[in-house]
């Protein structure tokens, strides 16, 4: 079974078919079981937006969710307390939290960011 979290970005080029999303990305989100966005990339999106510094593509990704065939994972406790036994190897608090929920959910992380690659590669705590 495929089960993917997208990363922010990833989602925002899924949603605006941007020809910037790698070609393996957009066949594993074709093919895979289940695809979810984390409530917490659409409160950053929605952070950026507030202060007018979120281009069109990412206005479209906030007001398009529900109609995206995504399912919505909403942060919880054991995500958040997840964060605190993570190294400090990346300072974005809404990236550390995406990592946090595609390993406590065991999910499949999809991202362009290099400097997550260290906690993906990382066991996942039990």
């Amino acid at each position: 079974m495929i089960r993917l979290l997208l990363d922010t970005h990833v989602y925002i080029w899924s949603v605006a078919k941007d020809r910037r999303m790698p070609t393996d990305f957009r066949e594993l989100i074709a093919e895979a079981d289940q695809v979810f966005v984390s409530t917490a990339s659409i409160w950053e999106l929605s952070i950026k937006s507030a202060r007018g510094k979120l281009e069109p593509d990412g206005e479209r990704a906030i007001d398009e969710l529900e109609e995206q065939p995504v399912i919505v994972l909403p942060v919880q406790l054991k995500h958040a307390k997840a964060v605190r036994t993570m190294p400090d190897l990346h300072r974005d608090p809404f990236d550390r939290l995406l990592v946090a929920q595609a390993r406590t959910e065991v999910l499949r992380f999809l991202t362009v960011d290099c400097e997550l690659s260290e906690y993906l590669a990382e066991k996942a705590p039990a």
